[in-house]
């Protein structure tokens, strides 16, 4: 096809959108919604994946030491507790540690525990232990497991977060599946509203391919401006539904960051970065509605190029 063909039918594939242009509208203002809740439903699976994470790293396994257990091993042991593949930290808190971090906990009644502070202190009876942090929180129960069988008899107890660990584990799961769900449902919906939305047009200029074809006009060119009216809507639409999601995330990063509250501060530094975001949503909103798009003309051409 020469150069001088392609740019006649870019711009009748533009003409196109300009006539039709209440179906236009109504064909990008549909897709711009898919994709705004599409955008959502991806932001909202990201997020909560980052939090769960950050809460694999906050939330301890404490494990508290025997005091049979001797000193001079304590050492080995947490190199070895330390050396386990799902195990992110692993500090050890003496038993003289444990009183003072209590005492800070009681405030003005601090001096109540005077009498078992320091270390070597016969008559403290607060226990020794390991605090253990995870990286990743769905391997929790295993990583217990395996602390204990590297522990044997050097622990009485531990303790860990598993009915907290596994409500935010499901919790992940579920919004996975609903969002990457919702991605695949809006696609179907998006494709059959376009599709359907150029049919009209097809219809409506049926007499005119059939002339085409019968001049000799190549399946190819007489598609060509239905693939650039399909494309370009799909591309208008993923540009506002980006700065439509763009815009309200940004707000709620703003608003967030401005909260004194720790839960405020804890949620920003989890959530995904502003640009870290718009760029591949940006990216992927664009060439999704093209997609689209092209899709939808693809499917709706067809059987009128049969003469």
């Amino acid at each position: 096809m020469k150069w001088s063909s392609f740019r006649y039918l870019v711009r009748q594939g533009w003409h196109s959108m300009v006539a039709n242009r209440l179906m236009t509208l109504a064909s990008m203002g549909v897709l711009t919604a898919c994709l705004f809740i599409t955008g959502v439903a991806v932001l909202l699976s990201l997020n909560v994946n980052r939090f769960v994470d950050y809460l694999g790293t906050q939330n301890e396994i404490e494990c508290f030491i025997s005091d049979t257990y001797p000193d001079s091993q304590i050492s080995e042991l947490q190199s070895r507790l330390a050396a386990l593949d799902n195990v992110a930290t692993c500090e050890y808190v003496s038993k003289a540690q444990a009183v003072q971090e209590m005492q800070e906990d009681m405030g003005e009644d601090a001096n109540l525990l005077d009498a078992y502070a320091g270390e070597g202190n016969t008559e403290n009876p607060l226990p020794a232990s390991f605090r253990i942090s995870i990286t990743d929180v769905s391997l929790l129960d295993t990583t217990v497991a395996q602390i204990q069988q590297t522990g044997a008899d050097a622990f009485y107890r531990i303790e860990s977060p598993g009915e907290f660990s596994d409500m935010f584990v499901s919790l992940r799961r579920t919004v996975n599946i609903v969002g990457w769900g919702l991605v695949a449902v809006l696609g179907t919906v998006s494709i059959v509203v376009i599709s359907n939305t150029i049919k009209l047009t097809v219809f409506a200029r049926r007499k005119e391919i059939n002339i085409m074809k019968f001049v000799g006009a190549t399946n190819a060119f007489i598609r060509l401006p239905f693939f650039v009216e399909g494309m370009t809507v799909g591309a208008l639409a993923g540009l506002l539904a980006t700065f439509v999601v763009g815009g309200g995330y940004y707000a709620l990063l703003a608003n967030l960051q401005g909260a004194t509250s720790v839960l405020g501060s804890a949620l920003v530094d989890c959530m995904v970065p502003f640009f870290t975001a718009i760029w591949p949503m940006l990216g992927g909103f664009v060439l999704f509605g093209m997609f689209i798009g092209s899709t939808g003309c693809a499917s709706s051409i067809r059987k009128h190029l049969k003469v």
